[in-house]
């Protein structure tokens, strides 16, 4: 791919997004959300391709994925008001038609346009499919860890304006703020097993599934700037202070160091 090539890519991304933007208030706070959410997570895959030692054109493919990683969210807002896919549409193939129809991959050499498609179009999934490898597998496995990285960034920011200035939030809240957590959701964290979000009954057990979403992250130097952000730190400061989440607090927070230190 050429340096060209991803110069217009930006240049559609910026010129498809501000074409959404309206007079809602609400949708244009949520769509702001993920347009700068795309262009973070663009730098937090670079970051990890500098430390994965990735060629020049791994990084420029790297930051295609990012930057259409969730084109498909700015859509189903606009339509439906909500970015739970659930409740929606699959906002990963949403993002797979999007392009397409506007032709915008039309120009990538073949198997490119196939690594593009498929780190799109896998990153919103559980998990990775079984026969994935090689370079597919790979970028798959890094548009997941850097979208992450990104959204633990989203989240902490979320609740500490939310807790602020509750009245005046903006931006979607798909569960109720109640001050209680589900039993199930913290017993599969301290099981070691990742968190199905049709689990999820309020905002505490989402901010748990987020402390449980360590346990997918793909890549070592993930976890060590994880860490070195204390993302998991400020989630866990907007639990309840229960002997529940401190379990799930040291259980987490053994798992990263523990991980961390296996490969130094």
């Amino acid at each position: 791919m050429e340096q060209e090539q991803l110069k217009n890519f930006r240049a559609w991304f910026d010129d498809y997004v501000a074409g959404l933007y309206g007079n809602d208030e609400f949708v244009n706070a949520n769509l702001q959300l993920k347009e700068r959410h795309s262009l973070r997570t663009c730098e937090e895959m670079l970051y990890l391709a500098d430390e994965l030692d990735f060629s020049d054109n791994q990084k420029r493919l790297s930051e295609v994925i990012a930057l259409f990683h969730d084109i498909g969210r700015f859509e189903q807002f606009v339509k439906y008001r909500t970015y739970n896919d659930t409740r929606s549409i699959n906002h990963c193939l949403l993002g797979l038609e999007v392009l397409d129809e506007a032709k915008v991959l039309e120009r990538v050499e073949r198997k490119e346009k196939q690594l593009i498609e498929k780190a799109i179009e896998y990153h919103g999934a559980k998990e990775l499919p079984k026969d994935l490898d090689g370079q597919c597998l790979l970028f798959s496995k890094l548009i997941r860890d850097a979208d992450k990285l990104d959204v633990f960034y989203v989240v902490t920011e979320y609740y500490k304006q939310h807790r602020l200035n509750p009245q005046e939030f903006m931006l979607e809240v798909e569960l109720p703020d109640e001050p209680g957590y589900s039993e199930q959701v913290v017993d599969r964290i301290l099981d070691g097993q990742k968190i199905d979000y049709n689990m999820l009954q309020t905002w505490n057990d989402m901010k748990l599934c987020q402390l449980g979403w360590v346990y997918d992250v793909n890549f070592t130097t993930t976890l060590k700037r994880i860490k070195q952000r204390r993302f998991l730190e400020k989630i866990v400061d907007f639990l309840p202070k229960t002997e529940d989440v401190e379990k799930v607090k040291k259980k987490i927070f053994e798992y990263v160091d523990c991980r961390i230190q296996q490969e130094e």
